[in-house]
């Protein structure tokens, strides 16, 4: 299935939109912060030298700007945008949804002002409303190649599709498990908020909570390493996002690992902050990884016909391991840092509430 031009169309309108509302939000806190350094420090999970004035967004926002910005260009040009689009558009529900109950929770009095949060609550929704939109126009815009001059949408390669399953398919679970470790390490009280947002955390008007958050990202990579072992076609754009989100978390982990010297002893830390750190690490090259393999254009998908060497050398239907499997076969078709104590609350100051610290993976 291709995507019509006006589902095309209406994907790359819906995408400017998205991307145009989170360019707003890093503007705002680039002339409330005065100091890109300082707020890629906030976004990045330091605990020392806070902006004077909250920021907006947290380490997401600027993944997602990318995210959508090349979903836009891929609407309009490439034969995966169906998936790219629906892709998209259940990332952005995923991650943007709390924001319907925590911009206007009381724990957020006096952290924003009125007008910030109303503006927030009112994005929020339009963003909501977008990404669901994006998910319509990705499933229902399709069509079948009315010719063999029409691009056929691409599939993971073999290998790309079993380097994608261990990479995220392992980042996945290791974040999933961390969130179950939260269970064990976090106050009875606390725990809640990790995932539903309190006034212990300090997020960003329009962030999900980290618990939340970490649990999104880790299923969705279990999910899509599964399918990429089966080679379907929204793998590649699904699996990119997730390798986006989890190559940008590790490289924050790596960066807040050298700023507070945890490398220097790391033999003679306790086991868990050693694993806190080989997390970050984990992340980062998983993410590489990922995104080397899936950003490949992959192979076409001829419907489980024979149509000779189809431009890559080799025959579609021949040898195993090359083309697609035919119609029946299977898996054809769709089927953040501070003490070594994670995840407990971070100082911020006298009258400040402590930052959301990224956990490893987010």
């Amino acid at each position: 299935m291709i995507l019509t031009r006006g589902a095309r169309i209406t994907g790359a309108v819906l995408c400017a939109v998205l991307a145009a509302l989170v360019a707003g939000w890093i503007v705002r806190d680039l002339r409330a912060v005065g100091d890109l350094s300082v707020l890629l420090r906030y976004w990045a999970g330091y605990t020392d030298g806070w902006p004077t004035e909250l920021p907006a967004t947290l380490q997401a926002d600027p993944v997602l700007l990318v995210v959508y910005v090349l979903a836009l260009l891929a609407a309009l040009r490439s034969s995966v945008a169906a998936s790219t689009l629906v892709a998209t558009g259940l990332v952005t529900l995923a991650l943007r949804l709390p924001g319907v109950w925590t911009i206007g929770s009381s724990w957020m009095d006096g952290r924003f002002s009125d007008e910030l949060r109303t503006r927030a609550l009112i994005g929020t929704f339009v963003t909501l409303a977008a990404g669901l939109a994006l998910v319509v126009a990705g499933a229902a815009g399709r069509r079948r190649p009315e010719g063999a001059h029409e691009p056929r949408p691409t599939r993971p390669g073999r290998g790309a599709g079993v380097t994608s399953f261990l990479a995220l398919g392992t980042s996945g679970a290791v974040m999933i498990a961390w969130e179950a470790r939260q269970y064990f390490r976090l106050p009875g009280q606390f725990y809640p908020d990790w995932f539903t947002g309190g006034e212990v955390l300090t997020l960003g008007l329009t962030a999900a909570p980290p618990g939340w958050s970490s649990v999104a990202l880790g299923a969705a990579g279990l999910v899509v390493a599964w399918t990429a072992l089966f080679r379907a076609v929204h793998a590649r754009p699904l699996g990119m996002i997730v390798a986006g989100f989890l190559l940008v978390s590790g490289a924050c982990g790596i960066a807040r690992n050298i700023h507070n010297r945890w490398l220097e002893n790391i033999t003679e830390a306790p086991a868990e902050q050693q694993l806190v750190v080989l997390t970050s690490f984990l992340f980062a090259s998983a993410g590489a990884t990922a995104l080397l393999v899936l950003a490949r254009r992959g192979f076409e998908d001829t419907g489980g016909q024979n149509e000779g060497y189809g431009g890559y050398g080799y025959p579609q239907g021949g040898a195993p391991g090359y083309g697609y499997p035919h119609a029946g076969a299977p898996g054809y078709g769709y089927p953040q840092a501070g003490n070594p104590g994670y995840g407990y609350p971070q100082g911020g100051g006298p009258g400040t509430p402590p930052p959301a610290s990224p956990p490893p993976g987010w």
